[in-house]
């Protein structure tokens, strides 16, 4: 195993020069190892590239890629996760061109996102693989753009390139359902800064470490944590299908197993997956006293999934301070504030009526009104202050605001999109993030999206906060899957939660107006709100975002618009 330190690495721009120099110096150390799972409770079938042949496949790549377009092109990745991915993406970068990450045709639920993403970007190239070109092209036919397949470009056509031209690497899309998704211009100086941000919060600079992820490479976090930082820090990173982890969990676990040192990053959800659904016999050959540090990001962090993660896998070695809740945007590339590994998860129980206030103050953890919140550790190498959503003003420490961000891995803007950009990223050089929160003790703490706050009656009520009220309430409430939000009453606005009831039972098997009663109760104890709508629907009924999150705009959208009447109700 290559477990030795690799030496560091001079400053370099760009990600391609970093391949450059490991596969300089450290040519036949492992680079990518993607595991592939062709049949049910297969354990993977692995496949590798070194640093030379990566630096062999990047240079070939961006040599066709000059062959069809001009630098600062933008080339769409459309490949499925895997060697082709990571080949592709590299390579649009070295051939000077602006590459946009995002996925196949046919990922279920997710092709009018492509398709806009697409006509936003207007790509000049798009990058595949063979076994899905034909439908690639099905989808291109109407554009100018033209298709490459990664797995069919020969070797033979690697040249040396000059370092990469122009300021931005990629275009980061937001994953947004309701309005034309916008592409993040992410810098070739922010990627590598981010990058290195994350390795220095985790324990990765200086240290042996074999990153391990499951997460898309089309998302902020997948690509930076399984591309960008181990190309930076010149690490092994063993690389698996989403697929094949929701079709089996263990799997995930098995890799975080078989390799010393582990990093790897996951949302909220799938820890929870993890610890309701691995099972007694799939534990038996794990040793996960290896795991360095298991980021959890990109949706609320909930300190009760980490105390069951570590309670399910304590009998595998699994450290008790692995757990780190981590807090970041893609308009930051994507990691802005982290715990570090090595200390426990830090839990805030705050009083619900005086976070309502915008004030963060303490109550007594068994208060059944209290709220339990994970802190976000410290910012990674950048400032992080919470100012008022309206004035700006700085507020203190306890006082709840919005999050404002500034740092060298700030994006450059949203593509075509001047007056978001203005307003979002401002003139100063600092984030607008549209998320709310506070700081604890010097913790960063997230309370919630100021596009999503429900207000009634002049009271703010959190709806993840609902949700995990709703979630609690009832065992047929499928856990993560729901989504609470405001409509507008003639009385002022109306609260309504559509929930998705869990797999193991059908709707018909369940008393409906018996846990709706039990919702309605618990929310009514604990937050002192009315519901006026509850929705049970059946499994992959509340719409998503790309990255896994569910889309309460979407939801409520498809509400108002009737599309849940003929679900379970009262």
């Amino acid at each position: 195993m290559d477990i030795r330190r690799p030496p560091l690495a001079p400053a370099f721009r760009s990600l391609p020069e970093y391949v450059a120099h490991w596969a300089r110096t450290t040519p036949d150390r492992r680079a990518f190892t993607f595991v592939d799972h062709p049949a049910p409770h297969s354990r993977g079938v692995h496949r590798t590239l070194t640093w030379r042949r990566l630096d062999v496949r990047v240079r070939a790549v961006a040599a066709r890629l000059t062959e069809a377009a001009g630098p600062g092109a933008r080339v769409a990745v459309l490949c499925p996760q895997g060697l082709e991915y990571v080949t592709g993406f590299l390579g649009a970068l070295a051939a000077g061109m602006v590459a946009v990450p995002m996925y196949p045709p046919g990922l279920a639920g997710h092709g009018d996102r492509l398709a806009a993403v697409l006509s936003d970007a207007r790509p000049a190239v798009v990058l595949t693989v063979g076994h899905v070109l034909d439908q690639v092209r099905d989808l291109c036919a109407e554009t100018d753009a033209r298709v490459v397949a990664v797995d069919q470009v020969p070797d033979a056509t690697a040249t040396e390139l000059p370092p990469p031209g122009g300021e931005i690497a990629y275009l980061q899309y937001t994953s947004g359902s309701t309005r034309t998704p916008a592409g993040v211009e992410i810098g070739h100086a922010n990627v590598v800064a981010n990058a290195r941000q994350a390795l220095g919060a985790y324990g990765a600079d200086v240290q042996p470490v074999t990153c391990v992820g499951w997460l898309p490479l089309y998302h902020d976090m997948g690509l930076v944590l399984s591309v960008a930082a181990p190309v930076v820090r010149g690490l092994l990173s063993v690389l698996m299908d989403p697929v094949a982890f929701l079709h089996e969990p263990a799997r995930w676990l098995r890799l975080l197993s078989a390799h010393p040192r582990t990093l790897s990053a996951a949302p909220n959800f799938a820890y929870d997956y993890c610890a309701s659904t691995v099972t007694e016999d799939q534990k038996a050959d794990l040793r996960l006293d290896g795991v360095l540090a298991l980021i959890n990001g990109s949706e609320p962090v909930r300190p009760t999934t980490a105390d069951r993660f570590r309670a399910a896998f304590a009998g595998q070695g699994l450290g008790a301070t692995t757990h780190c809740p981590s807090y970041g945007l893609a308009e930051a590339t994507v990691f802005v504030s982290a715990a570090r590994p090595g200390e426990p998860v830090r839990r805030f129980a705050l009083d619900r009526d005086a976070l309502a206030e915008g004030k963060a103050l303490p109550a007594r953890p068994d208060d059944p009104r209290a709220v339990l919140l994970a802190g976000c550790g410290t910012p990674v190498g950048q400032e992080v202050r919470v100012v008022d959503p309206v004035s700006g003003a700085h507020l203190s420490e306890g006082e709840v605001g919005e999050i404002q961000v500034r740092g060298p891995n700030v994006g450059r803007g949203y593509w075509n999109r001047d007056e978001q950009t203005r307003r979002v990223f401002g003139t100063d050089g600092r984030l607008r993030t549209g998320d709310l929160g506070t700081v604890l003790e010097g913790q960063l703490i997230v309370t919630g999206r100021l596009k999503d706050l429900i207000v009634v009656d002049g009271r703010n009520h959190y709806p993840q906060d609902l949700e995990a009220t709703v979630q609690d309430a009832h065992p047929a409430v499928r856990r993560d899957r729901l989504a609470a939000f405001g409509v507008a009453g003639a009385s002022g606005e109306r609260v309504v939660v559509v929930a998705e009831h869990a797999r193991t039972t059908s709707l018909a098997e369940i008393d409906v107006p018996a846990l709706v009663r039990a919702v309605r109760a618990a929310v009514s104890g604990r937050h002192g709100l009315r519901l006026a709508d509850v929705l049970l629907v059946p499994p992959g009924t509340v719409p998503r975002t790309s990255s896994g999150k569910v889309s309460r705009s979407l939801t409520r959208e498809r509400y108002l618009a009737g599309a849940y009447a003929a679900g379970g109700a009262a």
